[in-house]
């Protein structure tokens, strides 16, 4: 033990242990001093004289005090736990101490005359010297200040009392210079070991602090067991959780606390098996076999081997576990999101496939019906339009919620993605169980929807199959459910509809055409043909719409009315419509002016933001005018009514080309988007023109009510569809700017419509039909018209069984639509309506059309008529 301050704990631990081991042998210093004591004493009695007797007495006297005194500190410094750098450095002094007070006394006895006793003395207080330094030896500053007293002070000691230095030197210079150097050595090797054993044991109790540590706020724990499996050692906080804090685990078996989890990979091989056979195992998961709340969704990895001593014997078994419990959460939690929709909580499309494949595979009995619908919701996308996709969101929670409750236990519900759904309804084959079912989610679902404080109403179509017979797999079973979906829409939404084999052979018809459309657009087999659009004013053409044509090469013409609805399911309208935009404006570019070309714009074509760049560069291309381009945009493209659709609008109207709003009427009608477009023309659709001339028919009230509509607006009108040629008088007695139909002739080639244009001066001359009125009788026959609370004479020209033509009825009694009576002598007055007035006539449509019998078109002697067949 050095003199150097060391602050290392247990080094310091371990010198003090020296230290307590001195403190108990000085005990035996002391006697050992009387002893020498004693035999100088008795030795000197025997032959020394009285001063020198006094001498030697005041030498033992030093001697012994010196001796008690390193005692007296040696068991102070303990007891009162001094410092240790205190300590060391009292011993040390006291070593030096010492050796001044044992000094005297051995240059005494050497330099006495006693003869044998005085050297006698000598050698006993030489050999007490050695034992003492010996006894010093652990403690190496003690040890070096004994040392360094007789070494160096003790000659000089004897050179002033005149004693021979040399025999003292002989004397205590070689055992204490053999005992500092074996000290040192020894000191060396004993610091040396002791600062191993030191941090040997100071990495033992950080790894014990840290295994602590780790059990308290750690996943990890520890175990052990004896020979007979009994539990002698299991973490606190584990224990704890099994047993309670009160409670013992001692003596429990390993297996009495934790079982396995059947379900985990090699589990046929269970703990009792690996007790019993004392062989290793590693990461089994496990769970409380008992046990309170705490322990109820708690879950384990174990791992243990057999311990086995030094001679081969068993000794039992050790080993450590980790908490899964989270892990076991957060795995159940990433299983729920591959199997669930995280926004709906139903399942999702990998669950619903998994469930129906088990479904499928079940062989319960030979005959195992499932039923599968598949629905879409109608209207959905205006809501996420409209309102927002959180509010989008929050409905599909709703509709979620409520199939669940119609549905119940009876299926699975599921989300597919979007606004799609499925249910699987096992054990169900009952087509009218099954209707009543489809219906019932049909009204539940169309019921209004409180979101976000907005009423919303939509509705869904459900396509059905049913397994075995629409499919034995799960894959045929969803495919023809989607065929039953897709002819639910076909149907007008909000129906449901079983499949049925005609479906599947029409969506082979629908992918064979998606085929043929891609060759025909390869290999360039469409061509457009053009309609006039005639002036109601002068009868002259003003422009031609472009009509798409595909001749098939063996199937001959295809209408667009059954290729351009596959053309927008299958991604091709783009491609085709920007065919169509450079075809018809290179064609008509090489028409006479002014005349104008026009051309459909499709919802998704119009929702791509580069049109304004296409129809640029088609303009460009062919030289057309800007103003001779008229783009016909349908009422669809409204529904994702924005910012973009206004911007688009603008961007088409700085080209120069004009805008016309096509089928007005049949769409999502809205006048605000009238205010805000801006459209050159407004095409009424045919729907309306048809029936037009009917009596009864409201068609004409709404077909002026559109041309006031645009003319307030500044709009042009063209009514379409206008077939023949008292339609034409119609539309233009309604106030239409233009018609359109085919009573102006079928559509034409490129090369037909310069020939028309150049030859006819583009003059449009009607060839359909007059008429297509039933046979009117003419006669002259005096009759009584009431219109408000005037009776007005007037004379029947001709009459049929929808109206007559009257003469005679002032201009002022004279508003087309105005509803009148009129009554020929004492007969009960008709009902009917002004349809018309040219040149003095009026046509008069009746509310009721008459019968073929009526008396008025009969014959009469009375009356003065003539009747003829027009």
């Amino acid at each position: 033990m050095g003199l150097v301050e060391d602050n290392d704990e247990l080094l310091i631990s371990l010198h003090l242990d020296r230290l307590k081991r001195l403190c108990r042998t000085w005990p035996l210093a002391i006697l050992q001093n009387l002893v020498t004591v004693a035999i100088i004493a008795g030795f000197g009695a025997l032959s020394d004289p009285r001063p020198v007797l006094i001498e030697k007495a005041i030498g033992c006297t030093a001697m012994m005090l010196g001796t008690v005194a390193f005692g007296i500190v040696l068991w102070r410094g303990q007891s009162r736990q001094w410092p240790f750098y205190r300590f060391k450095q009292w011993l040390s002094v006291m070593g030096l101490v010492l050796s001044l007070t044992t000094a005297p006394l051995l240059l005494i006895l050497t330099g006495s005359q006693s003869g044998s006793h005085g050297w006698a003395s000598a050698l006993a207080l030489i050999c007490a010297m050695w034992s003492m330094a010996a006894m010093l030896n652990p403690v190496r500053g003690a040890l070096l200040g004994y040392s360094f007293g007789f070494a160096f002070l003790a000659p000089i000691a004897a050179l002033a009392w005149g004693v021979p230095v040399l025999p003292v030197l002989a004397a205590v210079t070689p055992p204490l210079l053999f005992l500092v150097l074996k000290a040192q050595r020894l000191g060396r090797v004993d610091y040396d070991a002791a600062r191993a054993r030191a941090r040997e044991f100071g990495q033992g109790q950080q790894a014990v602090k840290m295994i602590a540590e780790f059990e308290e706020h750690g996943t990890g724990w520890f175990w052990e067991t004896d020979r007979q499996g009994r539990l002698t050692y299991l973490s606190k906080k584990v224990a704890d959780d099994l047993v309670g804090p009160d409670g013992d685990y001692h003596g429990h078996a390993l297996t009495e606390l934790f079982h396995m989890d059947s379900t985990a990979p090699g589990s046929e091989r269970t703990l009792s098996f690996h007790m019993a056979s004392r062989t290793s195992f590693s990461d089994y998961t496990v769970c409380a076999v008992a046990g309170g709340p705490a322990v109820a969704d708690r879950w384990w990895s174990i791992s243990g081997r057999p311990i086995i001593d030094s001679i081969g014997r068993f000794r039992g078994f050790i080993g450590s576990g980790s908490d899964l419990t989270e892990k076991r959460r957060s795995e159940a939690e990433i299983t729920r999101l591959a199997l669930f929709d995280s926004l709906t909580g139903l399942a999702n499309r990998q669950r619903m496939k998994l469930s129906l494949d088990k479904t499928l595979k079940q062989s319960v009995s030979p005959y195992r019906p499932t039923a599968l619908f598949l629905m879409d919701l109608d209207r959905f996308k205006a809501v996420n339009d409209t309102l927002g996709h959180p509010a989008g969101d929050l409905l599909l929670q709703l509709v979620a919620r409520r199939l669940e409750q119609v549905v119940g236990d009876v299926g699975l519900v599921g989300r597919l993605g979007g606004d799609e759904f499925q249910i699987l309804l096992p054990g169900i084959d009952s087509r009218d169980r099954l209707a009543s079912l489809a219906k019932e989610i049909i009204v539940t679902l169309s019921r209004p929807y409180d979101v976000h404080g907005n009423e919303v109403t939509i509705g869904c179509s459900i396509g059905i199959a049913i397994a075995p017979e629409d499919g034995a797999d799960s894959q045929t079973l969803i495919r023809n459910a989607d065929l039953g979906l897709y002819a639910a829409k076909g149907d007008g939404r909000g129906v449901h509809r079983f499949y049925a084999e005609a479906m599947l052979e029409g969506a082979r018809s629908r992918k064979r055409m998606e085929e043929d459309l891609r060759v025909a657009i390869a290999q360039g087999q469409f061509h457009l043909a053009y309609q006039p659009v005639v002036s109601t004013r002068d009868a002259m053409i003003v422009g031609y719409e472009a009509l798409l044509r595909w001749r098939h090469p063996t199937q001959g013409d295809i209408s667009p009315a059954q290729f351009v609805p596959i053309a927008e399911e299958c991604g091709l309208i783009e491609q085709i419509g920007e065919w169509v935009m450079r075809t018809a404006c290179l064609e008509a570019a090489s028409w006479p002016r002014p005349a104008r070309v026009a051309v459909n714009v499709s919802s998704i074509q119009f929702a791509k933001p580069h049109l304004p760049a296409l129809v640029s560069q088609a303009l460009a291309q062919s030289g057309l005018e800007p103003s001779r381009l008229e783009l016909e945009i349908t009422e669809s493209v409204f529904l994702n009514d924005n910012q973009e659709s206004d911007r688009k609008f603008a961007a088409l109207k700085a080209l120069g080309v004009r805008l016309a709003l096509d089928d007005f009427g049949t769409g999502y009608s809205s006048l605000g988007y009238l205010r805000r477009a801006p459209f050159d023309k407004i095409k009424i659709d045919q729907s309306f023109v048809h029936g037009a001339i009917r009596a009864g028919s409201r068609n004409a009230a709404i077909i002026r009510a559109i041309v006031t509509l645009a003319d307030t607006l500044g709009m042009e009108t063209t009514a379409e569809g206008v077939e023949i040629q008292d339609e034409i008088e119609l539309i233009r007695d309604l106030g239409c700017s233009h018609i359109q139909g085919y009573v102006y002739g079928k559509p034409a080639g490129s090369d037909e419509v310069h020939r028309m244009l150049r030859d006819r001066e583009g003059r449009a001359e009607p060839v359909g039909l007059k008429s297509n009125r039933r046979p009117r009788m003419k006669i002259l026959r005096t009759a009584q018209v009431m219109s408000g609370t005037a009776t007005i004479d007037v004379r029947i020209r001709d009459m049929s069984t929808t109206g007559v033509m009257i003469e005679g009825l002032p201009p002022a009694y004279i508003v087309c639509g105005a509803a009148i009576g009129i009554r020929l002598g004492a007969d009960r007055p008709l009902r009917g309506y002004i349809r018309w007035e040219r040149e003095g006539r009026v046509g008069i449509a009746f509310a009721t059309p008459l019968a073929e019998d009526h008396p008025w078109l009969e014959g009469d002697d009375n009356h003065d008529h003539h009747r003829q067949s027009a």
